[in-house]
């Protein structure tokens, strides 16, 4: 018995760690939490964290704690999570020297949370621009500038092709008045040329299938120099056809 009480005492110092060097038991807290994050062992880093918060409250490190653990659940991929946890420090503490790293995460958490296909709710892809523009605006000089342009142009793609799949949907369906709504829409909330094009051509052409026809020739006469070469002949007939119908 006494030989299996030894082996297991050896065992336990074998798979132990020093314990990191610190003035206070919350500093201490803290390294020890720093590290086993840093380990991918992040359960028990939110233990550190809480005692840090139920403990320690008012110690200098409650402050980082509470970074620490919006950081880890963004490490173990609990974006929801995440995005709360900065929201919440930057509210509480909106002078931090950390700030723009904090704004930059928020608008990660939510990236992450943008599905893989345009067919589902890209809500988080709204909420990710509104971050990252915020870091692009306010913090320009910071080193994450040139990642938040990248997801900005990304996110907005994703909800440009979001937009003309339901106005093409209204369109192949016969819902011309819905179609054209969308169409509308798109102009007023996208710059992209080639699907500004399509835009209004097809809203000319909704129109037309709607038989407003003074409508139909106001927005021939309002896009015919705004699209391209082809489609300008092909919107000339329609045109036609409109003011005929007048």
């Amino acid at each position: 018995m006494k030989i299996l009480i030894s082996l297991l005492m050896i065992l336990l110092v074998s798979c132990s760690t020093d314990k990191p060097d610190g003035k206070t038991e919350a500093e201490i807290l803290y390294k020890e939490a720093l590290e086993l994050m840093e380990a991918d062992r992040f359960i028990l880093a939110t233990e550190k964290l809480n005692l840090i918060k139920t403990q320690h409250p008012y110690s200098f490190y409650a402050t980082p704690a509470e970074l620490l653990q919006a950081d880890v659940l963004y490490l173990q991929e609990n974006y929801i999570e995440s995005a709360a946890a900065y929201l919440l420090f930057r509210d509480f503490h909106p002078r931090h020297e950390k700030i723009p790293y904090v704004v930059f995460r928020i608008a990660e958490s939510y990236f992450e949370q943008i599905p893989d296909t345009i067919d589902r709710d890209l809500e988080p892809a709204l909420e990710s621009i509104k971050y990252y523009e915020e870091v692009i605006q306010k913090y320009g000089d910071s080193s994450y500038k040139s990642t938040a342009e990248k997801k900005v142009k990304k996110a907005k793609s994703m909800l440009r092709e979001k937009d003309v799949y339901i106005a093409d949907f209204y369109f192949k369906t016969k819902e011309f008045s819905a179609a054209r709504y969308w169409y509308l829409d798109i102009l007023e909330n996208h710059n992209d040329t080639k699907t500004r094009n399509h835009s209004m051509f097809r809203t000319i052409l909704a129109t037309s299938e709607l038989k407003e026809w003074q409508p139909c020739v106001d927005y021939v006469e309002k896009f015919y120099q705004l699209v391209d070469k082809e489609q300008q002949k092909e919107i000339k007939l329609v045109k036609e056809k409109c003011q005929k119908k007048l």
